[in-house]
């Protein structure tokens, strides 16, 4: 716990800047240390819990040696301060620097053909209402729907409305392949097949913590292959980014403007090459990002959906839940704390 007093030095810091009309009016400024803030709450609450816990029980400790009855409540504090000290040392472990970073999350279906496309569906409308559910902004930046109403692929932008609000500290765990088995509507026998999606989530990176050369990029326009009005299919408002440093490709053609196709083409290449970026510089972000989806294969699956026991199963950490359903609704909270505690308990033991 070295790095307490130079965490409650620049929270105080934080706070008095946010005090600052000045600082306002600089709205990036505001939302990184709006971030910053809500990061170093929880630290600071329990730091001084802590030390309210420790003045008491010497008190405690003193009015025993006088009064019996004070023993108990010594008792209770010391327990107390036990499971502070547990909380405050999880607290302080590393964070992932992108833990308050928004994120976009692309689906795209695998094997399985229509039934893939209409699970990646499922998955879309699965990540939507849990957005909603945690009070999250989402936004549609690209959609390659299929006849029977699946998804070939599907890009979603998920934003906080709130500076606590840790998106990328929720959804990066989903990354990765994800497995079905069910009996689809296409099928006249009743068996059950089984098919995938891949899910690709990316935190979203900031114009400043990314940038372009104009010259590095080749954009190419063209018409609009998918659903969405005559305007959309009659003009060349589709738009294809090339990064060529990198071969980085972004298409985009959900939007009737040329112009709107680019902003949110160049929103997802951002995200794309700040995760190369970390990933080239950090090994421990190298490891941890290659459970995301590299090809849509049944073997490299993260979880499991099987319609039929309604069971849910993430094969990371063993989790297992019978409420498909509701977690189809967005109901995933509970195998999100389990991937969350799993990982928090590998760092505790790597600070051993």
């Amino acid at each position: 716990m070295s790095q307490l007093p130079e965490l409650l030095a620049e929270y105080g810091e934080v706070e008095r800047a946010l005090s600052d009309p000045a600082v306002h009016a600089d709205a990036g400024r505001a939302r990184t240390l709006g971030r910053r803030f809500a990061e170093l709450a929880p630290i600071v609450a329990v730091a001084r819990e802590l030390d309210a816990a420790r003045d008491d029980l010497g008190t405690a400790r003193e009015l025993a040696a006088e009064d019996a009855s004070f023993a108990a409540e010594a008792t209770t504090l010391e327990q107390r301060i036990d499971e502070l000290e547990a909380r405050l040392r999880e607290l302080l472990l590393p964070k992932d620097p992108n833990d308050s970073k928004d994120v976009i999350v692309e689906i795209k279906a695998g094997e399985g053909g229509e039934e893939s496309a209409l699970f990646a569906g499922d998955l879309l409308r699965m990540y939507l209402r849990y957005a909603e559910r945690q009070g999250w902004a989402t936004e549609v930046l690209d959609d390659e729907p299929t006849d029977l109403g699946g998804h070939k692929s599907v890009t979603v932008a998920v934003r906080a409305r709130r500076a606590e609000d840790a998106v990328w500290a929720k959804l990066k765990y989903e990354g990765g392949v994800h497995r079905v088995q069910r009996v689809p509507a296409t099928e006249s026998q009743g068996r059950i097949h089984t098919s995938a999606a891949g899910v690709l989530v990316l935190p979203e990176a900031e114009e400043v913590e990314i940038e372009i050369d104009p010259n590095d990029l080749r954009i190419d326009v063209y018409r609009s292959s998918g659903p969405g009005g005559q305007s959309v299919n009659t003009t060349d408002s589709a738009v294809r980014i090339t990064h060529i440093p990198t071969g980085t490709v972004v298409s985009m053609q959900n939007e009737k403007s040329q112009l709107q196709n680019r902003e949110a083409g160049m929103r997802v290449l951002r995200a794309r090459l700040l995760a190369a970026a970390q990933d080239a510089a950090d090994a421990a972000a190298s490891d941890a990002r290659r459970s995301q989806v590299r090809t849509v294969d049944r073997s490299e699956r993260v979880r499991t959906y099987n319609f039929p026991e309604n069971r849910i199963s993430d094969h990371r950490v063993g989790f297992k839940a019978y409420n498909l359903d509701q977690v189809l609704d967005g109901a995933l909270d509970d195998v999100i704390a389990a991937l969350q505690k799993a990982d928090t308990d590998a760092l505790l033991a790597g600070t051993q």
